[in-house]
């Protein structure tokens, strides 16, 4: 078995044989197992344990144990105690989501603080099976076929080249000892009752059920690298990023061959599911206008593209700029005003810049979103035109529209923010003073 492991470290380029390693250990008979295999392969290792304190009495052992653990190799020992279930609530977690994130997140600042090159994780083979099946059951893009990745960052898996029958051979071969976790036998989890109920059937009809879904995850690996780089070719055509907002042409996915795959991939960064991608294929021949909602980003069809922005963008009621102000806060936009004598300014024509005569303007203006109703008259005319009327004209997609934002003066908009400036507030021959304000926004 030290063989398989040696061999899987060098065919994958998980680590040198001179790299310091941070081994996480609960103590169960896996995590003992990679101990054991570090040791008996002279790999520089210490141990990291995690006391969750769900188990009571139970964890505290674990930790103790583990402790001993520590000894016995004669390497170092890191342990921190976490409040899981206060984590958990806080941020709307699962117990077993909430142990993983302070889990990784703590063994990632060890690693950093203490110089370790990679942590090392005692997932096997059996736990690469359960992951794809688990993963097949909820429905999953080609990323979930290929179950845990041998390395991911820092983070290796120098054993999933065995299996859990390995594991146990070598135990009894060592006459090593561990913890047992009851909650592994349990099957009011997902995962242990695939564990349990489903893969001993799949085993009937394929013993060899483990070494066939590695090798299944090895391939489907390689297929995902090339699908990966098509996409990315793809994403670079097609997708261009301004002011917060993305936009994604789609006559470079025109000729795309399994288009719904494609979407689903390009829109993976927003959070778009396969089913709401599959509503919005079929919509792509419709009318423009139709939107689609991810938890995090809102999509709309716009003629040839799709605009995409975020759903938890900032809101305000309005905010004042006092006279004398030079920079005022917006959400997440911020606008800069500079005050210049006319005989000195140079106009700046750029659709993100106002330049107004201030003699015009009655202070403190206001910046407030466009309601119905509203009314300017655009540069360059004389008549009024209703805000509305103008972002059709403009063809300003339905989802940013509403983030369309007006420099109110007294009762008047001076300014319909980043698309036009009205005739009444523009700089002529008569203008002494200006008030240039321009638009910025954070990233």
């Amino acid at each position: 078995m030290l063989q398989k492991v040696s061999d899987y470290i060098q065919a994958h380029g998980l680590c040198q044989p001179d790299s310091k390693i941070l081994a996480a250990v609960s103590g169960g008979i896996d995590s003992v197992v990679l101990c054991e295999v570090l040791h008996q392969l002279k790999y520089d290792f210490a141990v990291a344990h995690c006391n969750f304190g769900l188990r009571a009495e139970d964890a505290e052992a674990d930790q103790l144990f583990v402790k001993k653990l520590a000894k016995k190799y004669d390497v170092p020992f890191f342990t921190e105690n976490f409040n899981t279930r206060a984590f958990a609530e806080q941020e709307k977690l699962s117990i077993q989501m909430a142990a993983r994130t302070l889990r990784y997140e703590w063994f990632e600042r060890v690693r950093q603080q203490e110089g370790f090159d990679y942590i090392a994780t005692a997932h096997h083979s059996n736990d690469l099976t359960e992951t794809i099946l688990l993963h097949l059951t909820k429905g999953t893009g080609i990323a979930g076929l290929h179950g845990i990745p041998p390395r991911n960052g820092h983070i290796i898996r120098p054993m999933l080249s065995i299996t859990k029958d390995d594991i146990y051979e070598y135990v009894t071969e060592r006459k090593l000892i561990w913890r047992e976790d009851t909650s592994n036998e349990t099957t009011k989890y997902q995962r242990n009752k695939i564990r349990h109920e489903v893969i001993p059937v799949l085993k009937e009809i394929n013993p060899s059920l483990e070494e066939t879904m590695q090798h299944t995850a090895e391939r489907v690996s390689h297929a995902e690298s090339i699908v990966s780089a098509y996409i990315q070719n793809l994403r670079g055509q097609s997708i261009k990023e301004a002011e917060n907002a993305w936009y994604v042409s789609l006559k470079p996915l025109q000729n795309a061959t399994g288009l719904p795959v494609v979407l689903h991939e390009l829109l993976r960064p927003f959070n778009f599911s396969y089913s709401v991608v599959l509503e919005l294929v079929e919509a792509l021949d419709g009318l423009s206008g139709k939107q689609f909602d991810s938890p995090t980003h809102t999509l709309v069809k716009d003629r040839d593209q799709l605009v995409i922005t975020p759903r938890n963008l900032s809101s305000f009621g309005s905010i004042l700029i006092q006279e004398g102000d030079t920079q005022v806060q917006a959400g997440d936009v911020y606008f800069s005003i500079k005050y210049v004598d006319a005989g000195k300014y140079k106009l700046n024509t750029k659709p993100h810049v106002a330049a107004l005569d201030a003699d015009q303007l009655r202070f403190p203006l206001k910046l407030r979103a466009w309601q119905e109703g509203d009314w300017f008259v655009p540069l360059g005319m004389n008549g009024k035109k209703k805000i509305s009327d103008f972002l059709i004209d403009k063809k300003v997609p339905t989802n940013l529209k509403d983030r369309i934002l007006l420099l109110i003066s007294d009762q008047s908009v001076a300014w319909v923010v980043n698309q036009r400036l009205d005739n009444r507030f523009k700089v002529t021959d008569k203008t002494q003073r200006v008030v240039e304000i321009s638009l910025g926004r954070h990233t």
